[in-house]
Order: C-alpha cells, then structure tokens, then sequence
C-alpha cells in the first residue's frame, strides 16, 4: 500500500512515498513572540536584508539583465529564484510533466515545500550520505517514468531538458533520501501500533473496502503486518505535519511579494 507524495517533495529511507503535510511534536523557541519590540526590530533587520540581497543580485547581472533574485527567507536563510527553478523542474521530471504546465498554485506549493525542507534541515542535519544503492534504485524509478530513455543518450537528453545532470540527480535523490531518514528517525519513538489498532482498522475500513470492490475477505493475519505499516505511515505523517506546523510558527519567513509566480525571463 503506497500514499501519496510527500509534500515535501521527499522520498522516506526506503524509498517508499508518503503524504502530504507532515507533523512532528516539538516546536522551535527561536523566534521572539509576534508583535513584541524584540520580534519587531528582528523582522525588519531581517527584511532589510533581504531587500539589499535583491538590490545586490540585480546589480551584479550581466547586461542589466537579473540573473538571480531572492523570493523567500528562512530564518535568514535564502531561497533564491534559481532554487525554486531547480526544485519545479526535478518536480517536473519526477511526475513526468513539462515544467511549464505549472500554474501559479504548483509553484506556490514547490516554495513551500522547499521552506520545510530548510525548516528539517535546520533541526536535523546530515552527517552520512545516503546509500548508494537506494539511490540508484530510486533513479531507477525514475527513468521508467520516461518510456522515451530507451537509451543512455536519451536519457542524458531528457535530463538535460529539465536542467539536470545524472549527478545533479543522484545529489538531489541522495539529499532526500537522507533528510527524510534523519526525519524518520527522529519521530519513530513516538509511534505505537498495537493489534488492537490493525484489528479495527481491519473490521471497519478494510473488510468493507474489499466487500465494496467484489474481493474475498483476506484473513487478517495474511493482510496484518500490511495494516500495521499503512498505520505507521499515516501516523508518521501526522506527527510530520504537527512538526512542521510548530517550527513555521516559531521562525521568520519572509516572502518578498514580488515572489508571486512567474519563472523569469
């Protein structure tokens, strides 16, 4: 049983997806609370900054053309333009779609899902690289998604049009795979599933399912360790979501308005 993708973005350590929004049971203390002298003076410090970055990228452009722009800041962390660009086309490229079917709301969701990617990484930060073998087995999965990379020059030519690289993609595969093992890792003490969850789930929501769809009826010890993996996701995703909940609400983001929506020429 698979869910569906991250909204992350993010592959867990086994390569399996799983969903949107995820939770987690701590908060950072890092920010001052809203509306205080403190946090007032912060923000526009931080704003300011962030304006003369965008200034300064500008200036420095070739031809008075902007090669390059701030569009978020996390807890005075840049996001630039280009970030976002890479993160819609390997988007793009995992789901098999041109990058320029994108509607704004896609883009908005592609920012916000690297703002919890810099959140994560700030809470957890990577000391060992992610095993060679996954990622290859999740490159792997991916290049099925192109029936057109038949051959090795087709590939290289399909990950070309989306501005990728066979390393560039190992790297961006590899750093998933590892911030999402690091992630697991830390919430995986939080989870219990007893049987008594896997019988219920079983009774009320699987045994209909099947009745509905014309099934036989699995016998529960056939389908039990399924149940208590699909429960585990689930609850790994909630707590995810509650976690990520509580470290944008005590950190500074910032997004430029002018951050709205379309790619740059």
């Amino acid at each position: 049983m698979k869910l569906r993708l991250i909204k992350l973005g993010i592959w867990w350590s086994d390569r399996r997806p799983r969903t949107p929004a995820l939770s987690g049971v701590e908060g950072s203390s890092r920010a001052s609370t809203p509306g205080s002298p403190s946090a007032s003076i912060k923000i526009g410090r931080h704003g300011a900054l962030v304006t003369a970055l965008s200034m300064a990228l500008a200036i420095s452009s070739l031809g008075g053309q902007i090669v390059d722009r701030v569009v978020t800041s996390v807890n005075g962390h840049v996001v630039l333009q280009s970030d976002w660009e890479q993160e819609l086309d390997f988007e793009a490229f995992s789901n098999a779609r041109d990058s320029d079917s994108f509607t704004s709301a896609d883009r908005n969701a592609a920012l916000d899902r690297l703002i919890d990617q810099e959140l994560l990484r700030e809470q957890v930060r990577p000391s060992q690289p992610a095993p060679a073998e996954l990622v290859a087995a999740r490159v792997a999965e991916l290049r099925k998604l192109h029936p057109e990379c038949a051959t090795d020059d087709a590939w290289r030519a399909t990950l070309k049009r989306y501005g990728l690289t066979q390393k560039s993609l190992e790297k961006r595969v590899g750093d998933q795979i590892q911030l999402m093992k690091l992630v697991e890792d830390h919430l995986q003490p939080s989870i219990q599933i007893d049987q008594r969850a896997v019988e219920t789930y079983y009774h009320d929501q699987l045994l209909p399912d099947m009745k509905r769809a014309g099934s036989p009826a699995a016998p529960l010890t056939e389908v039990f360790d399924r149940i208590k993996d699909l429960l585990a996701e689930r609850k790994m995703n909630e707590l995810l979501s509650v976690w990520l909940a509580s470290l944008r609400s005590g950190s500074r983001i910032l997004t430029p308005e002018s951050a709205a929506g379309e790619r740059t020429p």
